[in-house]
C-alpha cells in the first residue's frame, strides 16, 4: 500500500480529529501515538493532547482499541494476524475467524488458501498466523504464514463406518465437508460415537484423512452436547497436577489482620442453579440514607501471582456455564470450597462499605479485608416472595429493597440504557435430555443484586484511580458513527430522531425505548438498538462505560469466575496495604496483554454457552420435523432469514431458495428482504408461521421453511422472546 505524503512540521499544533481518524482508517494495521506522530511530524510537546484525542475518538466509537494504546478502524482486520480454524467449506478447505475480534457483530469469515502438498490440512481448533487480503462482501482470503498450535489441529465429529470407507461427520455446522478415516485409524470407534481426531498428511483432491485419537461417548448421551461444545471452542478442562495440589493445600483464614464481619448478617442471593457463591450483601438505614456492605470471596489469598493456580486461572480467563455442567476457572476445592461463601461458615473476604443518601447518591466508601460468615444462602425467587408477602425471614430484606429503590432512582437520574432482554433457561432431565425451555424470570431481586454490584464496581475503579494504580477497567464504547447513522436512518421511519452529532448519551436511546414501549414498534426498535451497541471489553485505558453511563467502572464482584476481578482485588490489596497477595509493581506491564486475553476468553465462553443451548434445542426439536410453529424473524441476511420459535426459543435458518419464487432485494438498513415481483416483504421481528424442515443434533443446526404467505408483509408484533443478553454484552 502506497504511504500518503507526510505533511510539514505543524508549528500551530495538532492535526484535527478528522485528520487523525482518516489516517487510522487508511492504515493497513494497528497504529499508535508513535505512528501518528511520525506521520504528522509531531513533537513530544503534543503527546498529552494526542493521547486525549485518541481516547475521545475511542470513547465515541470512531476508532477501535486494538491492544495496548493501539487503534484501528472499527471492524478492520490487519494485514496479518492470528486466526483460528473453525470449519471447512464444501470443498474441504479451511474457514477461519480472528482470535481477537474487537468489532461489533460476528467476526468476518476468512477463507484459507490450501496448504502446500504433503502438509497436514488445517483443522478446526488450529491457530495460525495468516496474511489477509479483502475479497469483498466482508470476507478475507487468508494464507498461512506460521502454524502456532504445538500439536496438530483437532476435529470433533461423529464416526460413521461404511463399506466404502469410514467417515467422520463434523459436529461444527460451519464445516461442510466430511473427513475420511483410513483403514486402521479408527481407534476402535463404533457407529454413532463422538470422537476426537487429528488430521493426517494428505494431498490431492477428495476428503482429507484423519486419525481417531479419543472416543468421547455416544451421540445423545447426557454429556455429549457440552463435550462437543467444549472441544469445538477449545475450552481448557483439565487442571495441572501442580494447580490441584495447591488448591488441595488451601485452608481457612483467621481474623488476624482482618476486620471481623461475622456478626454482620451478610446474605448470599443467587439463582437456584448457582454453582458458586462469591458475593454477599448487607444494608441498614442511617439518618442520611443507607450503609451498604458488599463482601466478596478473597480469592487473592489463595491464588497468588505466578503460582500454578494463577497460570491456569489466567489461561481460562473465566468460568463457562452449560445446562449440565460448569467448566470452572478454579479447581473445585476453591470454587465450591474455601472461596464459596457458604452459610454459617467462616470465609475470608474483601469488602467495600458504602454510604448513600436517600436519593441513592454515593457519599463515601472504604475497602477492607475481612472475615465473614454468611447468615443465609437465599435464592432470587425466595427473596422476592418474602418481600411480596411482607415477611423479612428475620433478615434485613426490607432494608435491602429500600436501598435498592434509592439506587434505582439514582440510576434513572443518571440515564442508562435499559435493554432488559430475557434469557432462555434450558432445563434437563436426569438423562440429560431437554425437559423444558422457558424465559428466565426477571425479578426485582435480580435487579437489587445488580445495583449493589454495580456500585461496588464503581467504587473499585474510583479507589484505584485515587491510589494512582493501574486498573483493569470494564469499558463499553458508544455506537460507532456507521452504526449510529444506520440507527438514525431506521428511527426516521418511525418519526423518531436522535440528538445530532456524536455526543450521544444513553438516556437518549432509553427515551426512544420508552417512547415505543407498548406499541407494535417496541420489539423491532429494541432489537435494532441492541444491534447498534458495541461489545464491552477489558482495558487499562479508561474510556468509560456507555451503557451504564459511568465514567469509571471495573469488575470487582466475581473473582471465582472472572480473572479480571482477581486482578482488581490484587491491585486494591497492594494499594491499600491489606496484606499478601497484592499486585507487584513488576506485574503492571503485563496488564494490557492480560486485558486482551481475558476479553477474548470471555467472548469465547459466550459463544460456547450460546452454542450449547442451540444444540440442546436442536436435539429437543429432532422429533418435531414437519411440524408448524409460530416464529419471529430474528435476522435478515442476503441468503435468507433467521427465525426463532416463540415458544421454545429454538433458532434456525430459512434459506432464500425456500421462499416464494422471486428475486429478493436485501435492505441492510431496514433489515428487510423484499420480492421484486410479488412484493412480499420479510423484516426483522415479523411474526411468521414456519415448518421445521431439518433438525441436526450433530451440528445443532435447524432449517425452517416459511409457509407461503404466512405473515408475509405483516408488521412487527409485541412480546418478542429475544434471547440475547444485553448485560453480557456490556
Amino acid at each position: 500500500m502506497k504511504k500518503p505524503p507526510r505533511p510539514a512540521r505543524r508549528a500551530e499544533g495538532l492535526p484535527s480529529r478528522a485528520e487523525i481518524k482518516r489516517f487510522i482508517d487508511a492504515a493497513p494495521g494497528r497504529v499508535g501515538k508513535r505512528e501518528i506522530s511520525q506521520h504528522f511530524n509531531l513533537g513530544p510537546e503534543h503527546r498529552v493532547a494526542l493521547r486525549g484525542i485518541l481516547k475521545s475518538l475511542a470513547h465515541e466509537g470512531n476508532v477501535a482499541p486494538a491492544g495496548h494504546r493501539r487503534f484501528t478502524a472499527p471492524g478492520r482486520l490487519p494485514e496479518a494476524m492470528v486466526v483460528q480454524i473453525t470449519g471447512t467449506d464444501p470443498d474441504g478447505e479451511a474457514i477461519a475467524r480472528p482470535v481477537k475480534w474487537e468489532g461489533d457483530g460476528p467476526p468476518p469469515m476468512i477463507l484459507m488458501a490450501a496448504e502446500p502438498r504433503g502438509r497436514p490440512a488445517l483443522a478446526p481448533g488450529e491457530k495460525v498466523v495468516a496474511r489477509l487480503k479483502p475479497i469483498g462482501g466482508g470476507k478475507y482470503e487468508g494464507r498461512t504464514v506460521k502454524r502456532l498450535t504445538e500439536t496438530p489441529g483437532r476435529v470433533i465429529g461423529v464416526f460413521k463406518p461404511s463399506v466404502h470407507g469410514d467417515r467422520l461427520v463434523p459436529t461444527d455446522r460451519r464445516a461442510k465437508a466430511e473427513w475420511a478415516v483410513p483403514f486402521g485409524e479408527s481407534g476402535g470407534a463404533e457407529d454413532g460415537e463422538i470422537v476426537l481426531a487429528a488430521p493426517l498428511p494428505g494431498g490431492g483432491y477428495g476428503l482429507k484423512p484423519v486419525r481417531v485419537i479419543e472416543r468421547l461417548g455416544k451421540l445423545g448421551d447426557a454429556r455429549s452436547v457440552s463435550l462437543i461444545v467444549i472441544h469445538t471452542h477449545d475450552i481448557p478442562t483439565e487442571f495441572s497436577a501442580e494447580a490441584l495440589a495447591e488448591a488441595g493445600k488451601a485452608r481457612g483464614v483467621t481474623v488476624r489482620g482482618r476486620t471481623d464481619l461475622r456478626d454482620l448478617p451478610l446474605l448470599t442471593i443467587d439463582g437456584e442453579d448457582a454453582r458458586d457463591f462469591d458475593d454477599a450483601v448487607f444494608a441498614e438505614t442511617t439518618p442520611e440514607g443507607f450503609r451498604l456492605v458488599v463482601a466478596i470471596a478473597d480469592v487473592a489469598h489463595y491464588v497468588r501471582p505466578g503460582s500454578a493456580l494463577d497460570r491456569t486461572a489466567r489461561t481460562r480467563g473465566n468460568s463457562c456455564y452449560f445446562p449440565d455442567r460448569v467448566v470452572p476457572m478454579l479447581p473445585e476445592a476453591l470454587s465450591n470450597g474455601w472461596c464459596s461463601l457458604r452459610p454459617n461458615e467462616d470465609r475470608g473476604c474483601l469488602f467495600v462499605e458504602m454510604t448513600v443518601d436517600a436519593t441513592g447518591r454515593k457519599t463515601a466508601h472504604r475497602f477492607g479485608r475481612g472475615l465473614m460468615r454468611s447468615a443465609a444462602r437465599l435464592t432470587y425467587e425466595a427473596v422476592q416472595e418474602a418481600q411480596d408477602r411482607g415477611d423479612d425471614l428475620g433478615l434485613p430484606i426490607p432494608t435491602l429493597y429500600a436501598a435498592f429503590t434509592a439506587l434505582l432512582a439514582a440510576r434513572n437520574a443518571r440515564g442508562t440504557l435499559d435493554l432488559d432482554l430475557p434469557e432462555r433457561k434450558v432445563t434437563l432431565d436426569e438423562a440429560g435430555r431437554v425437559a423444558a425451555v422457558a424465559p428466565r424470570p426477571r425479578l426485582d431481586s435480580h435487579r437489587l443484586i445488580e445495583e449493589f454490584m454495580v456500585l461496588a464496581n464503581v467504587c473499585a475503579a474510583e479507589e484505584l484511580e485515587r491510589l494512582h494504580l493501574p486498573c483493569v477497567y470494564r469499558i463499553h464504547a458508544p455506537p460507532s458513527e456507521e452504526k449510529l447513522e444506520n440507527l438514525r436512518s431506521f428511527l426516521r421511519g418511525f418519526d423518531i430522531s436522535l440528538p445530532p452529532g456524536n455526543q450521544l448519551h444513553p438516556r437518549d436511546l432509553d427515551r426512544v425505548l420508552k417512547k415505543v414501549a407498548g406499541t407494535e414498534a417496541s420489539v423491532l426498535v429494541s432489537e435494532v438498538m441492541l444491534r447498534s451497541q458495541m461489545q464491552a471489553a477489558y482495558d487499562i485505558d479508561n474510556i468509560g462505560h456507555f451503557g451504564l453511563a459511568l465514567s469509571q467502572y471495573a469488575h470487582f464482584t466475581s473473582p471465582i469466575r472472572r480473572y479480571a476481578d482477581l486482578l482488581v482485588h490484587r491491585a486494591l490489596i497492594a494499594g491499600l496495604k491489606l496484606g499478601p497477595g497484592g499486585l507487584a509493581p513488576e506485574d503492571h506491564a503485563g496488564l494490557a496483554d492480560a486485558c486482551e486475553h481475558i476479553t477474548a476468553t470471555e467472548r469465547r465462553a459466550a459463544l460456547a454457552e450460546r452454542d450449547a443451548i442451540d444444540r440442546y434445542l436442536a436435539a429437543f426439536m429432532t422429533d418435531k420435523v414437519g411440524q408448524h410453529f409460530a416464529a419471529r424473524i430474528s435476522g435478515v441476511i442476503r441468503f435468507g432469514l433467521f427465525v426463532t420459535v416463540i415458544e421454545s426459543g429454538a433458532s434456525g435458518l430459512v434459506p432464500i431458495s425456500s421462499l416464494p419464487d422471486d428475486f429478493y432485494i436485501h435492505d441492510e438498513a431496514r433489515q428487510t428482504l423484499t420480492g421484486r415481483r410479488n412484493g412480499l416483504e420479510f423484516r426483522l421481528t415479523q411474526e411468521v408461521e414456519v415448518r421445521l424442515a431439518e433438525a441436526s443434533p450433530v451440528t445443532g443446526g435447524l432449517v425452517f421453511h416459511v409457509m407461503q404467505g404466512a405473515g408475509a408483509g405483516a408488521g412487527p408484533s409485541r412480546g418478542s422472546g429475544m434471547r440475547r443478553d444485553f448485560r453480557r454484552r456490556t
